[in-house]
């Protein structure tokens, strides 16, 4: 008996022990299987939405969550996540996406008018999800007030409507394409072209849209990469106030591509707004200027700028700010462009011809916009695009760009790698040469900013200096004592050594090597000849919105200085 229990006692325990291996061995495979079974349904419906999103004629992007309340266009429930079309605004579930885009159109870029040249559309209706704090295009009343699939909002003009005050003479009543008719290409407008280019007809100007004499059509390029990264976004909103037709991203398309838009348009009516820094300002000008050589002057637009980069010195110059960051309205952005004036800015050539005997290789030749250096300010920039080559994820903010700017310039106030400039350079101004002081460096402006927002040439204002010029065909050179002495100008505590004015500069490196850069864009410079000649003129657009405290003193000195003259004469 007792033989018999032991068994029976042994056996159970065997059975225990295995049902305790299984049940563990169910605890641990058991959520891996649930999680890789998560994991490739998610997989399956990424790819999917994918799909939809390469063959759908709707510029749709997907989102985790909404920054406003949204509604499914299609089932018109509440959602916090899902899709929304960059053109036309829908917005819908992930559920909803496939049914969504066989039901709505997109905005028809392209589209045949009913009558030539001076042909209209009716509103195009998108219901729900209006923008906040929009009113009724008919009772002047607050839209999308409830919590639910509400009122009607128009994908060109923007008019909102109640569902209440929605009436058949409504639906069919003429587009005005709102606020922005201006700046708007219409979508009957290109078919039109294309039949006249079809035809041989070159004369555009004929088929200004709403016989309007101030149509001025705007072309958007943003540079996605710029500064704080903000291009994304702005292109969605410049898509849905806009013609999607009108809006580049630099990215994906070059500028040179982007700006033969302008051959379609009429002559000298085109203005383009680039977001980005001031190296996308730059690309976007040579753009131009090739446009210049395939004969295409009539065509050059004028540009404007969004700043998005790091030291926005040529947007600061020409009034559109040092920095965007979301702070005014898409819409005020385009009411700017609207209004800004036309004016000239200097392009200059810089020439470096390496020296030696045996030296057959060509001269480096850069296009300049805003300033040439070489010394310590260069050495900043230098040391920060090699940084940023390594580790370009974390150059995503103007604020951490401005701080490794700061970094490395404290790091030279200690080093001063550049000192003794003075005894490695010549300087000749309009070929006349100039007897240098002790100096680390030499910068040439052409535009009233350098450093991220600093007025270099007038200073402190604490002599009568005149306001440097973009469009007078003179640069000014002035020189500094290093890097702590460049600090000391950005705060105004102290002055440039001011080396004067003059329309031809030549700058000839003797010995060593030295860190030079024209427009931001450093490299690391051996013996050479450095020759900047007058290029060209572009034609950019100047807002007078506010101006800040430097821009009113560095005026007050202008207007002093003009008095002062008046009084002498």
């Amino acid at each position: 008996m007792e033989g018999t229990e032991s068994r029976s006692g042994a056996s159970s325990s065997g059975v225990a022990d295995w049902s305790l291996v299984f049940w563990t061995l169910c605890s641990v495979i058991l959520p891996v299987l649930i999680t890789l079974w998560c994991s490739f349904q998610r997989s399956r419906r990424q790819v999917l939405i994918r799909d939809i999103f390469r063959k759908s004629k709707h510029d749709w992007h997907y989102t985790d969550l909404f920054g406003q309340p949204s509604y499914c266009c299609v089932c018109a429930q509440h959602i916090l996540q899902g899709a929304f079309c960059n053109g036309c605004g829908l917005r819908v579930s992930e559920g909803c996406l496939k049914k969504a885009d066989q039901l709505f159109l997109c905005k028809e870029i392209m589209m045949r008018g009913n009558g030539g040249a001076h042909s209209s559309m009716p509103h195009r209706w998108i219901r729900g999800n209006v923008p906040l704090c929009s009113c009724c295009m008919i009772c002047k009343q607050q839209c999308g007030t409830q919590p639910k699939l509400c009122d009607y909002r128009c994908v060109w003009c923007q008019y909102t409507v109640h569902d209440e005050c929605m009436m058949d003479c409504l639906k069919t009543e003429e587009c005005t394409f709102g606020e922005f008719r201006d700046l708007i290409i219409p979508p009957y407008y290109l078919s039109t072209i294309n039949q006249m280019r079809r035809d041989k007809r070159t004369n555009y100007e004929k088929v200004v849209p709403y016989c309007r004499k101030h149509w001025m059509p705007v072309i958007i390029l943003a540079n996605t990469r710029s500064g704080n990264n903000m291009g994304e976004t702005l292109l969605g909103e410049f898509k849905i106030l806009l013609n999607p037709v009108q809006v580049f991203d630099l990215s994906k398309i070059a500028p040179a591509k982007a700006l033969q838009l302008c051959t379609l348009l009429p002559c000298n009516a085109v203005r383009v707004l680039v977001c980005g820094g001031d190296g996308t300002v730059g690309w976007v000008l040579d753009a131009i200027d090739e446009m210049k050589i395939k004969g295409q002057e009539r065509y050059i637009p004028q540009v404007a700028i969004l700043p998005l980069g790091t030291g926005n010195d040529l947007s600061n110059t020409l009034g559109w700010g040092a920095g965007y960051a979301g702070e005014v309205p898409v819409e005020q952005i385009l009411r700017n462009v609207m209004e800004a004036d036309g004016i000239k800015l200097d392009r200059w050539k810089v020439q470096v011809t390496n020296k030696g005997y045996y030296n057959l290789r060509k001269p480096k030749v850069f296009t300049m916009n805003n300033y040439f250096s070489v010394g310590p300010d260069a050495l900043m920039a230098l040391n920060f695009h090699a940084h940023r080559e390594k580790t370009p994820s974390l150059f995503s903010s103007r604020i951490i760009n401005k701080a490794v700017y700061f970094f490395y310039g404290t790091k030279d106030c200690l080093v001063q790698e550049c000192k003794d400039l003075n005894k490695k350079v010549e300087l000749e101004l309009d070929g006349e040469r100039i007897e240098l002081p002790n100096l680390e460096g030499i910068i040439v402006l052409n535009i009233g900013y350098w450093g991220g927002g600093c007025r270099l040439w007038e200073g402190m204002g604490d002599e009568p200096y005149p306001l440097a010029r973009h469009d007078d065909g003179l640069l000014e050179v002035v020189g500094v004592h290093g890097s702590f002495h460049c600090a000391q100008i950005q705060v105004k505590l102290a002055n440039p050594v001011r080396l004067g004015q003059a329309h031809t500069v030549r700058l000839i490196l003797k010995s060593s090597k030295m860190p030079m850069q024209v427009d931001g864009e450093p490299w690391a410079q051996g013996p050479c000849t450095v020759t900047i000649t007058h290029k060209t003129h572009a034609l950019m657009l100047y807002h007078s919105g506010e101006q800040t405290d430097d821009e009113a003193s560095s005026m007050s000195e202008q207007d002093h200085v003009r008095e002062q003259t008046d009084e002498d004469v």
